[in-house]
């Protein structure tokens, strides 16, 4: 198929061939599918030929959707999940076991620090490098390190890593490279094109783009080459070249746990991915320029934002996105007492423990999604008792600008 252009190509470049001449993929509402033989249904189960039996398995609009997502971050397939946590608990551990290790970047969303602890009782540690940098990866990896893993954004401390660069360190040791691609989203950056081997995302965010569908999705690269030593469980797998990964996830833990997309939450992804480069567009510009105006503002207020030149991660962001530097930016305001104020006083954000919203949204992230951790993990993870995260949206910027105007400047 031709390539084209982001846009065109979320509009025009998905392979769907849909019923009567409907403009989108139907929602296959269906928990099981009907077969004319027993033949038929019978190679189905053997993975002798295509078809769908059971939607826990696999469903017409689910792989539309999957499609899409593979496309746009050049992978070679797709799983989508009930949830981002889902989607990042299969991609973990698909390939992870008792006694395995795993590296990853610090500043990571505290559900998926409390992910990575729950695993303990699996016998699966984590070590958090402190910095995000290749060189704290490479530190960090031990006999036993099985996985490597980082967002592309920290969220919410905001630290870029360096794909190529960690990507590097961790095929050296013979490691896959995990990472979460939420914040940025393929229209900033392409991880797979780095370096990464599988991409993660809570489509729940940027995706879909209005806070109407749980979901989560893994995009398989498929360039990994798995060694059967160090990872016993891929070898009835191997058989099937690059597409390993995902026959083993397909054909095991994913089927298994039964953590499938809603069709319905699949449509829904699909109608926010039409819009998702005029969104992307519109939340970079507007953060870049928000930030810009917070950090001027005064008023004790520290603004945090990778678009800002002296963010200690602006050189690498700089280099790696294309298009902007996200639509989340922090602010420290000298105390959790002032943190409360500024938000219940904000007049167009709305008060939501989400993000890529289209609507601007605020959180105080200590009191809310870091709730459940140590003082330690909060630390690692860029988070304080006197910040605010803002997920932009694309209101009108300057509406945008005097609402935080009138609040931080009228508290004094």
């Amino acid at each position: 198929m031709k390539e084209y252009g982001f846009n065109t190509t979320l509009l025009h470049g998905s392979e769907d061939k849909n019923p009567f001449g409907a403009t989108q993929v139907p929602i296959y509402q269906s928990s099981a599918f009907r077969h004319e033989t027993a033949e038929e249904l019978e190679k189905i189960f053997a993975n002798k030929t295509m078809g769908y039996s059971y939607t826990r398995i696999n469903n017409p609009t689910i792989e539309s959707f999957e499609r899409r997502m593979t496309k746009l971050e050049g992978g070679i397939g797709s799983v989508a999940c009930s949830s981002g946590m889902a989607a990042l608990h299969n991609a973990l551990m698909n390939i992870l076991r008792s006694g395995d290790h795993i590296v990853a970047a610090a500043g990571l969303y505290g559900g998926t620090v409390e992910l990575l602890e729950e695993l303990k009782a699996y016998g699966i540690r984590t070590t958090y490098v402190r910095e995000n940098s290749p060189e704290a990866f490479e530190e960090a990896i031990l006999t036993e390190t099985r996985a490597v893993f980082a967002e592309t954004i920290g969220n919410p401390k905001l630290d870029v890593t360096d794909i190529r660069g960690v990507a590097e360190v961790a095929h050296k040791n013979g490691i896959p490279f995990l990472i979460d691609n939420t914040v940025a989203t393929p229209y900033l950056v392409n991880p797979l094109k780095l370096g990464a081997d599988v991409v993660i995302h809570s489509s729940s965010k940027y995706i879909n783009g209005s806070s109407d569908a749980i979901s989560g999705i893994l995009v398989c690269g498929g360039r990994f080459k798995w060694d059967k030593e160090k990872y016993p469980g891929m070898a009835p797998f191997l058989k099937y070249g690059p597409f390993a990964y995902l026959a083993k996830l397909r054909n095991g833990l994913f089927r298994s746990t039964g953590s499938c997309l809603a069709p319905q939450n699949a449509f829904l992804n699909n109608l926010g991915l039409e819009t998702l480069g005029l969104r992307m567009r519109c939340h970079c510009s507007n953060a870049m320029e928000l930030a810009e105006f917070l950090n001027g503002l005064g008023h004790g207020i520290t603004v945090s934002y990778p678009g800002l030149k002296e963010h200690p991660y602006h050189r690498i962001a700089a280099e790696q996105f294309h298009g902007g530097f996200g639509a989340i930016i922090t602010l420290r305001t000298g105390s959790k007492e002032r943190a409360f104020k500024i938000l219940n006083e904000l007049k167009i954000p709305w008060m939501v423990s989400n993000i890529g919203d289209t609507k601007t949204l605020v959180i105080h992230p200590s009191s809310t999604i870091a709730a459940h951790l140590t003082e330690e993990e909060k630390n690692l993870s860029g988070v304080y008792d006197d910040m605010i995260r803002i997920s932009v949206g694309i209101e009108n910027i300057e509406d945008l600008k005097n609402d935080f105007k009138r609040v931080i400047e009228g508290e004094e």
